[in-house]
């Protein structure tokens, strides 16, 4: 009896350390930040040094010293700031642009994406071929590629290409009639705002930009529709959920995790082929003006993050993630 009561004693509180196992979520988080420990040791090892070296140059003039083989820091204060915002002839009208243009391609992007995964993620003939054709502009994009298609149409010159551009400018001044202000005006009439016309005009006039920035999104949309459980779609279908309805009770909650990895990568991606960045670089290699060109460089970095911590986190409270 004594044995048994001396098995059924509780254990007193630190008498025996008690190895703690991990939970589900701990283990899916160690999962996930050993997935991204390469990019940050990278992050940390060569961003942030470039980053903080950047930083220096806003506050001073560099000159390069050939013969040395270095350069010299020479402290200016604010004085690249205040030149950059004040007397700098393009830079606040680039950045504003490059903004405005930021917003108006980043939903019809985000949209357009979507829309084209859900048809191409359908089965019908030729489907693999029809998503190559979407990602192509990506494989475009590169600065080999580009510069063989600008060889290409040089050498064209004199040939084909005046003809298609004689065939463009006789179907422009068939068409000269047809007037778009003429639509605006019969809209505007209807009730529509205007700011909603300014909008879809905007959008209308960068739609070849914004099929060739919607490769890599339409890939990640695909994965997403392809990763739904299609228990979730035969119990819609069983409980008389039409399409409309499917799609924002099923489709829309269950892709909107890759909806902020698609945002983030949009917003990223629109800065890094601004005008700003443009203006920096030239600015800098071009000018020699690093103090100026570092302002230009950290300007638009702060705006991007701040425009990323403000969409994602609103995106964020609206997001369902499924286990």
């Amino acid at each position: 009896m004594d044995s048994l009561k001396q098995l059924k004693k509780p254990k007193e509180p630190g008498s025996k350390k008690e190895k703690k196992s991990l939970t589900l979520l701990q283990k899916r988080s160690m999962t996930g930040y050993l997935f991204i420990l390469p990019w940050l040791v990278g992050f940390l090892i060569f961003y942030v040094r470039g980053l903080i070296q950047t930083i220096e140059f806003t506050f001073c003039n560099l000159t390069i010293n050939p013969a040395a083989g270095g350069y010299t820091l020479t402290p200016v204060g604010f004085d690249n700031y205040i030149y950059a915002f004040r007397v700098h002839a393009q830079f606040k009208q680039t950045l504003v642009s490059s903004i405005g243009n930021m917003l108006v391609d980043v939903p019809l992007i985000i949209f357009f994406s979507l829309f084209m995964a859900m048809l191409l993620n359908k089965d019908f003939p030729g489907r693999s071929i029809v998503r190559a054709i979407f990602f192509l502009p990506v494989i475009l994009n590169s600065n080999a590629i580009q510069a063989a298609i600008e060889l290409s149409s040089t050498m064209m010159n004199g040939g084909v290409a005046t003809q298609a551009t004689e065939m463009a400018q006789s179907a422009g001044s068939a068409n000269v009639a047809f007037s778009m202000d003429y639509l605006i005006d019969m809209f505007v009439s209807l009730g529509i705002p205007a700011s909603l016309l300014d909008y879809v005009t905007a959008a209308v006039e960068r739609i070849n930009d914004i099929i060739k920035a919607s490769g890599v999104q339409i890939v990640l949309f695909i994965a997403a529709l392809q990763s739904i459980p299609s228990s979730l779609y035969e119990v819609a279908k069983i409980e008389g959920a039409t399409g409309y309805e499917t799609f924002w009770k099923v489709t829309f909650p269950m892709v909107m995790p890759h909806i902020i990895t698609n945002v983030v990568y949009t917003i990223v991606d629109s800065f890094t082929q601004s005008d700003v960045l443009d203006l920096a670089y030239n600015t800098t290699l071009t000018e020699l003006n690093y103090g100026l060109g570092s302002v230009f460089s950290l300007i638009s970095t702060v705006i991007t993050c701040v425009i990323l911590v403000v969409v994602v986190g609103f995106i964020q409270k609206r997001t369902f993630y499924y286990n």
